[in-house]
């Protein structure tokens, strides 16, 4: 059972025009080739009780893509391209991402998810990428994702999973900036941006900076590796 995050934002179905909960179906996709059962984790009111209590059901997690991060969580104003908070997802991927470490359970963050982490463990984000690297390499714009090489860490579990290096979908303007407590870099880009990173001394928390879902050839084998690290935890909590 993997949980996925979702979004929530303004969407019109039909006559419907309302705020809802919604994940694009590639997610899910690529979590039930995996051999994974997707359950839709949309925001709500958390607490530490609440997480808890939501993971007793998962064996596994991944933090999604989507809007920014608030910068106010890493001690920043925000920059005239940041989005507009979504505070609300915030506080429920910190409160769930911080549980799951807690307990060990395996997790996958995608994009976003990457970022999340790095601001839950106290690390900072850039902003907008073109304001440091002069380009607009990673987010074409228009629901176009960017191909873009990344050389991945030998040694690393993700070099396990994925090989040494990769082409991957990129729609981001944002990246990791100050690493996080704990975290380790495990793949960068020719201009030095970071691409991947691992929690250590957990299971599985592995964080990609790219779409795996938007590559079911290479990507398919981050939810693979997921999906196995889950079953190995279900196995252990029996």
């Amino acid at each position: 059972m993997i949980g996925l995050t979702t979004y929530l934002e303004q969407a019109q179905t039909g006559v419907w025009d309302v705020p809802a909960s919604f994940l694009p179906k590639v997610y899910f996709d690529a979590v039930n080739r995996a051999g994974g059962i997707a359950v839709l984790l949309p925001p709500q009111p958390v607490d530490e009780a609440v997480a808890s209590r939501v993971l007793d059901g998962l064996d596994g997690l991944i933090i999604t893509g989507g809007k920014d991060v608030d910068p106010a969580r890493y001690g920043q104003e925000p920059h005239p391209t940041t989005d507009a908070p979504r505070r609300d997802r915030d506080a429920w991927e910190d409160a769930l991402l911080t549980a799951a470490i807690d307990r060990g359970l395996p997790f996958l963050g995608i994009c976003r998810g990457a970022q999340l982490l790095n601001v839950a463990r106290g690390g900072t984000l850039i902003q907008h990428l073109p304001d440091v690297i002069g380009s607009t390499r990673y987010n074409l714009g228009n629901g176009v994702f960017a191909e873009n090489e990344v050389a991945v860490e030998s040694g690393s579990r993700l070099a396990r999973l994925v090989g040494d290096d990769l082409e991957v979908k990129s729609y981001h303007h944002q990246a990791i900036d100050e690493l996080g407590d704990g975290l380790v870099v495990t793949a960068r880009s020719d201009d030095g941006i970071v691409q991947a990173v691992e929690l250590e001394g957990v299971p599985f928390g592995v964080a990609v900076q790219w779409h795996p879902e938007e590559d079911a050839a290479e990507d398919a084998r981050l939810f693979e590796g997921l999906v196995e690290a889950a079953r190995d935890y279900r196995e252990q909590m029996a």
